[in-house]
């Protein structure tokens, strides 16, 4: 067998082999999600005491344009369960400015806190945020770049 052979049959064995190599890399581990914590959602996540400031800082590079920012509403922390795990979440309500100047209809966000730290922002948060009680958080509105 010639050079160019062995080089096409070793394509050919690669292209019959690549499905199988990559449906052993999709098959799941007993349905697991990669997830940076262990807890699988049974105990307990630790409370995020310094949310505040997390979502303040998160918020600015969130939005476009941070100055400005109108009926600011937060929802204190609370467990509740999200992607089948226990975790907090806090709700945001706000009007921003759209970068013409003019205001946008309010926005509801669920922020996620994992391990007492914030994860990640749910923009459909009508799930999250159902039943949420608000109150002022005029340190969103007073934000400047």
């Amino acid at each position: 067998m010639g050079t160019s052979a062995k080089i096409k049959a070793a394509k050919i064995a690669a292209i019959l082999l690549l499905p199988i190599a990559l449906a052993a890399c999709a098959g799941s581990d007993e349905g697991k999600s990669i997830t940076y914590t262990d807890d699988r959602g049974v105990s307990n996540q630790p409370f995020p005491n310094n949310y505040k400031s997390e979502i303040l800082s998160f918020m600015k590079t969130y939005l476009n344009n941070p100055v400005g920012v109108r009926d600011a509403v937060m929802a204190e922390p609370v467990q509740r369960v999200v992607g089948g795990r226990l975790r907090y979440v806090s709700c945001l309500r706000y009007s921003a400015r759209d970068s013409d100047g003019n205001y946008r209809e309010p926005r509801e966000r669920a922020i996620l806190y994992v391990d007492g730290r914030l994860d990640r922002i749910i923009e459909n948060a009508s799930d999250p945020c159902a039943g949420a009680v608000y109150a002022p958080f005029p340190a969103l509105q007073s934000m400047v770049r």
